[in-house]
């Protein structure tokens, strides 16, 4: 391997904190990549890893030169990408972990015109809500929707998502609609519960606002499950406006209170390689992009 090549292995055995697992990722055989980094403790004359039974610990010089290193090669890939241009031909294999919610963001048939317009590229399509080890499962893309848990990866924000009170017609003829935020909690609501997710949400019209801390009878980590309640008239939720699109479209549920806004969520591009962010991660996150500015 070059120096260079030294370097982003080493970035992926800290990130891994392992060195099967960081072969795996880079489909290299475990001696190479130990070899690596006895390459790189030995040009630098200092220890970088520390090995016990609990795994690998960095120590203060190798923390130092992964911080370093990670943001020199991540210039580099920003150069190349540059320099070879939009002609480029996508091969391999892309994988993609989505959460459920941003996976209808993307109509099928949008997907598909990725797929076609790249026809030396194939798919495998992982839909997770956060729960993929992302290096050891060698994701080279990941859709996430909210606030970002890990730091350590590199993200880039895509756009935003739309929320709102949805609920099925049939249930608030039955339980009335709602005028005001404040009404919502006589109402039997749907709580979508998930790792980082609100139970409070902050409405805003003009310059009043209310927030609302909603006690649901019901909470869901599962967002089909939300769903398939919503359209069957148990109760009304606070969701992404994009997780009932075709719902909404059809008429099988309805989004009240249009005056109140609530804070959008964020899209984000997640690329947990941590080095060279692959030329089909990027078009691919380019793409969703155009999509999402297209809504």
């Amino acid at each position: 391997m070059d120096k260079l090549g030294d370097y982003a292995t080493y970035i992926s055995v800290f990130e891994a904190g392992s060195f099967s697992v960081a072969a795996r990722r880079l489909n290299v055989g475990q001696p190479a990549v130990s070899k690596a980094i006895v390459r790189l403790e030995q040009q630098l004359n200092t220890r970088l890893l520390l090995r016990s039974t609990h795994g690998l610990r960095p120590t203060e010089a190798g923390q130092q030169l992964y911080l370093r290193a990670k943001h020199i090669l991540h210039e580099v890939a920003e150069t190349e990408s540059a320099v070879s241009g939009v002609a480029e031909v996508l091969t391999g294999r892309l994988r993609v972990a989505s959460s459920a919610v941003f996976s209808r963001l993307i109509e099928l048939p949008d997907l598909s015109r990725f797929l076609h317009d790249n026809p030396e590229l194939a798919m495998d399509l992982l839909l997770d809500e956060g729960e993929l080890g992302l290096i050891a499962e060698g994701i080279d893309i990941a859709l996430r929707i909210g606030d970002l848990s890990d730091s350590a990866f590199t993200a880039r924000k895509l756009g935003s998502a739309t929320q709102r009170v949805i609920g099925a017609p049939a249930y608030f003829a039955r339980a009335g609609m709602p005028q005001m935020p404040r009404e919502l909690l006589q109402h039997d609501m749907v709580i979508h519960h998930r790792a980082g997710g609100a139970e409070e949400w902050l409405f805003t019209h003009e310059q009043q606002q209310q927030q609302v801390r909603l006690q649901g009878r019901v909470r869901v980590s599962a967002t089909e499950c939300l769903r398939e309640m919503v359209v069957a008239g148990f109760g009304a939720t606070v969701a992404c406006e994009g997780l009932f699109r075709s719902e909404l479209r059809e008429g099988k549920v309805v989004a009240v209170l249009p005056q109140w806004q609530l804070p959008p969520l964020a899209l984000w591009a997640v690329f947990p390689s941590g080095h060279f962010i692959s030329a089909k991660a990027r078009a691919f996150a380019d793409f969703i992009q155009q999509l999402l500015q297209r809504e």
